[in-house]
């Protein structure tokens, strides 16, 4: 493996990599703390990842992930598009908006990345079973990439899990097990880990951490394509949905890596985009470890929606000098319709929180004009299409004559002027 141990985020302590699946035993007593991968000396990197590389995955910069391409199990998942997001730009006065599309990875999220890096790691350490505590995307990605190893993958959901995910899961071939409640999950889960041997690609204990730090790697990968795709230049922010802030820490050491070789020369301030506001009221309280919040509502953007964020995330929006920011489903279901309408991106209601962010960013002064902006936009609509589908309301039925299709299309004052004649 290219990985040679594990460091605490907060205290510094070193472990061994087969430790993965705990947090610092140090912190306990303070605060816990997930570990985060560290490579000695065999982090060499002396010229910048060339883009025309023939590997067409995130492991043409293998030597920035925990084993080498040679050992990775991968479905082509990374280099996805960084677009250019004219009309978000337009509508909230930024010069330079741009999404990272994570949606045109193979099941459809970023959670493909932390699988690819994770299941990779797994498989090189000799690990026999996959497990996962999810509802939706990171299951959907572990049973992917375990099928991919030939390697057997339970997920652990829970009651009222969106279908279509649950649905994705089987069809790779996963065990998916719902349980009544959301805390049986992680403390089954938590048996087969401890006991059984089972490697964990989530988080499974409370008060979380993190995810599988060795899976964490593989979000690095979301920062080197970035600043590739604008030419080695970074963006002055970017905006991430988060829960327990795996892709922040990513994203954030990707970024200083690059930083510590000379290929950039800033990393930018880090956003998330939360629900019930546990990184905002530790920021605001100025609290060593982010606070349980109350759950007044169930959030539509449920892969974000924990009450209680971690030490990582937090460290990461201190770190870079970004800041917090609570969105509403209303926000949420608003972006998420004008990203569709707009630019042409159905992204599922989590990924369109980064908008919802951006704007409240906008509008209070704090993200100004000239300012660069790079969205993470996370999972593609099709995840949770049922959402959509309640927003959108009933479809519009015709009847037997044109006529009526007509009267269809003068309802609608968009469609009205374009397709009618004048009068």
């Amino acid at each position: 493996m290219n990985a040679t141990g594990l460091q605490c985020l907060r205290c510094g302590a070193q472990y061994p990599v087969s430790m993965n699946s705990s947090d610092c035993p140090r912190c306990r007593d303070t605060g816990r703390s997930n570990l985060t991968v560290v490579y000695g000396d065999k982090l060499r990197s002396a010229h910048r990842i060339p883009a025309t590389s023939d590997r067409a995955s995130m492991w043409r910069i293998d030597a920035m992930l925990p084993v080498a391409c040679a050992e990775a199990v991968t479905l082509g998942e990374g280099r996805t598009p960084l677009l250019p997001l004219p009309s978000v730009a337009s509508k909230l006065g930024i010069d330079a908006v741009y999404g990272k599309d994570e949606s045109r990875n193979p099941t459809g999220s970023f959670k493909d990345r932390l699988a690819s890096s994770a299941i990779s790691s797994a498989r090189a350490l000799g690990a026999r079973v996959i497990a996962s505590s999810s509802s939706g995307n990171a299951g959907a990605s572990a049973a992917a990439y375990a099928a991919r190893a030939g390697m057997p993958c339970i997920v652990f959901t829970f009651e009222g899990t969106v279908g279509a995910m649950v649905t994705q899961m089987r069809a790779y071939g996963a065990m998916v097990i719902s349980t009544r409640t959301k805390a049986d999950r992680w403390k089954f889960l938590e048996h087969g880990v401890r006991e059984l041997g089972w490697f964990p690609t989530s988080p499974f204990f409370s008060p979380a951490v993190g995810s599988n730090p060795l899976g964490i790697e593989g979000y690095k990968t979301i920062a080197y394509e970035i600043a590739e795709s604008l030419d080695w230049r970074v963006p002055d922010w970017c905006v991430l949905p988060v829960c327990y802030g795996d892709a922040l820490i990513g994203m954030w050491k990707g970024f200083q890596e690059m930083l510590s070789w000379g290929w950039i020369d800033r990393a930018p301030r880090m956003v998330a985009a939360e629900i019930y506001g546990s990184l905002g009221a530790a920021l605001n309280n100025k609290l060593s470890t982010p606070p349980a919040m109350p759950r007044p509502y169930d959030t539509v953007a449920v892969s974000i929606g924990a009450v209680q964020s971690t030490y990582q995330a937090l460290d990461v929006v201190r770190k870079s000098g970004g800041t917090a920011v609570s969105v509403t489903d209303q926000d949420i279901l608003r972006w998420q319709e004008r990203l569709a309408t707009q630019e042409g991106i159905y992204a599922e209601p989590a990924a369109a929180a980064p908008a919802a962010a951006l704007e409240h960013l906008r509008r209070q002064g704090t993200i100004r004009p000239a300012d660069s902006v790079v969205l993470l936009l996370t999972a593609s609509g099709l995840k949770d299409p049922e959402t959509t589908s309640r927003v959108l309301g009933e479809i519009s039925r015709a009847q037997a004559d044109f006529q009526s299709v007509l009267r269809i299309l003068e309802e609608d004052e968009r469609f009205a002027a374009a397709c009618l004649p004048a009068t």
